[in-house]
């Protein structure tokens, strides 16, 4: 997918009014700039709701082509990444809706496996293996609205106004989802990492 350095960040994209005003007079190559930008952004988005490869697929491709056609509609000096990860969590929670019956199938067998997570270099592959499934298991346990915050926030590393917006919610409903998400992933985390609690 994209390359991992810089992706998505309002302050490491600083190209993107003008790549915006570009893809607006259809330039091509500014728009698959952009696309190249945050795929992988709006996919952790779209899985963190989905939790399946093939839907959050989906709905990565609607959310550009969605882009690309309203793309009159952003406006400039509004955080880019906060517009597009509201666009992706529409669509993510528009297709939830329609294909509930498959999620209900997938609920319990698909954790967030493919979201990568960093470990520290002195653990072994085996042990680092282990330690994604685990994180990923709890991550994917999360009430909805924290696991969003909490991709939103580690994995697309958008600020916490960023995040009420993209959610419509308060800064402070953010900060506190946040809060208990962590809360709960720590809680969840101590037996996998060997700690008393």
């Amino acid at each position: 997918m994209a390359d991992q350095a810089g992706i998505g960040t309002t302050a490491a994209a600083p190209g993107i009014p003008s790549l915006v005003e570009r893809v607006r007079e259809g330039d091509r190559e500014a728009f698959m700039a952009i696309v190249r930008l945050y795929q992988q952004k709006v996919f952790v988005m779209a899985y963190s709701i989905l939790r399946d490869r093939e839907d959050a697929l989906d709905v990565v491709q609607e959310t550009f082509l969605r882009l690309y056609k309203k793309i009159g509609q952003y406006e400039p000096g509004r955080p880019f990444q906060a517009w597009l990860i509201q666009i992706a969590k529409n669509l993510s929670i528009d297709h939830y809706r329609q294909n509930r019956r498959k999620r209900q199938d997938l609920e319990t067998s698909r954790p967030l496996d493919e979201i990568p997570v960093a470990v520290e270099d002195t653990t072994s592959d085996s042990e680092a293996s282990d330690l994604r499934r685990a994180f990923a298991r709890c991550v994917d346990k999360l009430a909805e609205r924290q696991r969003m915050v909490f991709v939103m926030r580690h994995y697309n590393e958008l600020a916490f106004n960023e995040i009420s917006e993209a959610m419509d919610i308060s800064v402070g409903t953010a900060k506190s989802l946040h809060f208990k998400a962590v809360r709960n992933l720590r809680k969840w985390l101590v037996p996998h990492l060997g700690m008393t609690p």
